[in-house]
């Protein structure tokens, strides 16, 4: 190539007006055009933006012509930064600038100082980012690189504004962050706004940040020590988001520097990866949560228990169990159930089969007895415990609760918090409730052998009684509670029902596509319908087949009936999982004179349950491949679900 004709020394942004006040620059991206002077290819735009001559491209495109023909393919644009011709940053540049990208000198730039106080100097040196000025609820902001989508996000977070990019002229960012925040180091400059309704939350802050400072083995300034106001709000708007979204779980992790801080949370049972902050707020983040919960900040070893009236912050009427968990290098992870007060479902929509809502409305009409909800940490059982009092809650039945914590209100209902800190228990409970005429009692869990004792005896004197137990199947709970040590007479005689479930996750009402089933797969799945239950040949799979079409089929306009299968796609709505929501499998166990022969002889579970699964029983793994041949769930979360 021959010698190069002297590139103009001009930098983009010369070319274009450059706003010295905040209203000027307002003024300039109300008309979002394209800066590269309608320039129709990236050559063009380079030529008009100055950083190349027209003898340059043309050398250039004669080159790239040349190249493609030894079947070398490069960009225009990384061609000319390869051989020299401009630079990487050059390019960045223009094709900011072409694409309709601001590009500003912040020379002679007039900062607002609130806006300026948004963003920790820290930050705004280490990213190459400067705020210029706020409108409503924007920020202007000054990058480096304004496609960075990582440091968009971290910027909305940190000062809960939408955030507008705006390019900086090459060069020029270093000095105008020094000059801005030498003009609001001033006390009177710097967010006279932080003093207003956070000012006790930013004392409480920054008293416990000199704490964790203490703690830590790195320089003072690495420490978030000027951010409270923003940590605050950071948090606050972490747990709005985690309500919007309906998610269950805020999990908080920290890591040794210089790895960020993961917060993930779990919706509709899967953790999901929502946000990652600077390492620098690791002490900080988990120290302000600790002061919501009420605990102690000086303690790091020991893992603490608290909760958060999230409406106490300013935040939406919720209140969340908070649990913080000693981890290595002296540091601390935070878990955050959301407790949403919500209101109880309606029994006839939590998904139960119609035999089994059948059996479960007429077993909560006895004047007497036990029904058991059982299941694993985040089943369902509660609500479903709640839909069922909800059936029977009328003005002629007097209901007490014992729950910790309380998930669910409903009006009728005399609901009381466990506090094992003073003695207050779900045995202590039972007993009160026992003397305060009651004709339902709902115990939040069955955790020990008093508390089911005072149980059965209750529902043995005229009470009926609902309660939850951590077991995996319905007959597996019966030899549970013989083996804590339950007298086996009492416990057949007051058993009413037991209702194992799980949850699985919705397909997306919104993308499910849907085709006629080849006979395959309706035998596959028709043999894992009965594997376990009963030794099926072809007859019963055919049988099983034929039930499905009679009760799920859908007419094929001849007089005929066919089943469908389901696959999940994706779209916006499910975020492309394909999956939205969920929904309960169900296995409900009734007792039955075979069932008290069982329990009173301590029979195994396996044989509890064959007389069950003879009784007419479903397993949850039956119940939840009928909802596949519905179209409500996916077989694999079935399976994943029963795979006991």
């Amino acid at each position: 190539m021959t010698a190069p004709d002297a590139a103009p020394s001009t930098t983009p942004a010369s070319h274009y007006p450059q706003p010295r006040t905040p209203r000027e620059l307002w003024e300039l991206l109300q008309n979002p055009q394209s800066q590269a002077h309608g320039a129709r290819h990236l050559g063009e735009a380079l030529v008009q933006s100055g950083v190349i001559t027209e003898q340059q491209l043309r050398e250039s495109l004669k080159s790239q012509l040349e190249e493609r023909k030894l079947g070398i393919h490069r960009q225009l644009g990384q061609q000319m930064v390869d051989k020299g011709v401009l630079t990487e940053q050059q390019l960045r540049h223009v094709i900011a600038g072409w694409l309709g990208n601001r590009v500003l000198d912040p020379s002679h730039f007039a900062f607002e100082a609130e806006a300026v106080a948004m963003v920790p100097q820290l930050v705004a040196q280490r990213e190459a980012v400067l705020p210029l000025m706020e409108h409503e609820d924007l920020l202007v902001v000054l990058m480096a690189d304004p496609l960075d989508q990582r440091l968009l996000d971290e910027l909305r977070f940190m000062t809960q504004r939408r955030i507008v990019p705006v390019l900086a002229a090459p060069g020029s960012l270093p000095q105008a962050i020094a000059r801005a925040y030498e003009r609001a180091a001033a006390p009177e400059v710097q967010a006279p706004r932080r003093a207003g309704a956070n000012h006790a939350a930013a004392r409480d802050l920054a008293l416990d940040l000199q704490t964790t400072s203490d703690l830590s083995n790195e320089p003072e300034s690495d420490v978030v020590s000027e951010s409270d106001n923003t940590l605050v709000r950071l948090i606050n708007s972490l747990i709005e988001e985690a309500i919007v979204q309906k998610a269950s779980d805020i999990h908080i992790e920290t890591e040794p520097a210089p790895k960020r801080v993961k917060i993930r949370f779990r919706l509709d049972g899967e953790l999901v990866r929502y946000l990652e902050v600077e390492s620098r707020f690791r002490y900080a983040l988990v120290a302000r949560i600790k002061i919501m919960a009420g605990m102690d900040i000086s303690e790091h070893r020991k893992p603490q228990d608290g909760k958060i009236d999230f409406a106490r912050f300013g935040g939406t009427k919720t209140e969340l169990r908070v649990v913080t968990v000693p981890t290595t290098g002296g540091l601390e992870d935070v878990v955050l159930r959301l407790l949403a007060g919500s209101k109880p479902m309606p029994m006839d929509s939590i998904g139960l089969s119609p035999q089994n809502l059948a059996d479960l409305r007429r077993m909560a009409l006895k004047p007497y007895g036990l029904v058991l909800v059982c299941g694993p940490t985040g089943s369902g059982k509660t609500t479903t415990l709640h839909s069922l009092i909800s059936d029977i809650n009328t003005d002629s039945r007097k209901i007490w609760t014992a729950e910790d914590p309380i998930e669910i209100t409903q009006d009728g209902l005399r609901q009381v918090q466990m506090n094992p800190r003073i003695g207050w228990t779900f045995a202590n409970a039972m007993r009160t409730f026992l003397r305060a005429d009651p004709d339902v009692i709902m115990i939040g869990e069955m955790r020990d052998e008093e508390t089911a004792r005072i149980a059965v005896e209750a529902s043995l004197t005229g009470h009926l009684v609902l309660s939850t137990l951590h077991t995996n199947s319905a007959p597996e709970s019966i030899t549970r509670l013989l083996e804590i040590g339950i007298d086996p007479f009492n416990f057949s005689d007051s058993l009413l029902a037991i209702l194992a479930q799980r949850l699985v996750r919705r397909l997306c009402k919104k993308c499910v596509q849907s085709r006629p089933a080849t006979p395959d797969e309706l035998q596959a799945l028709a043999a894992q319908y009965l594997d376990g239950v009963q030794h099926a040949d072809e007859r019963d799979i055919a049988a099983q087949i034929d039930r499905w079409t009679a009760d799920h089929g859908v007419d094929d306009g001849q007089g005929g009936r066919y089943l469908r299968t389901f696959t999940k796609k994706g779209c916006d709505v499910c975020e492309g999982r394909g999956l939205k929501g969920r929904l309960g499998i169900y296995e409900l166990m009734l007792n039955s004179d075979e069932i008290r022969h069982h329990i009173r002889h301590r029979s195994p579970a396996g044989d509890i349950r064959a007389s069950a699964l003879q009784a007419g029983m479903k397993t949850l793994r039956q119940d939840g491949i009928d909802k596949v041949v519905q179209g409500l769930t996916d077989l694999s979360e079935v399976i994943a679900a029963t795979n006991l």
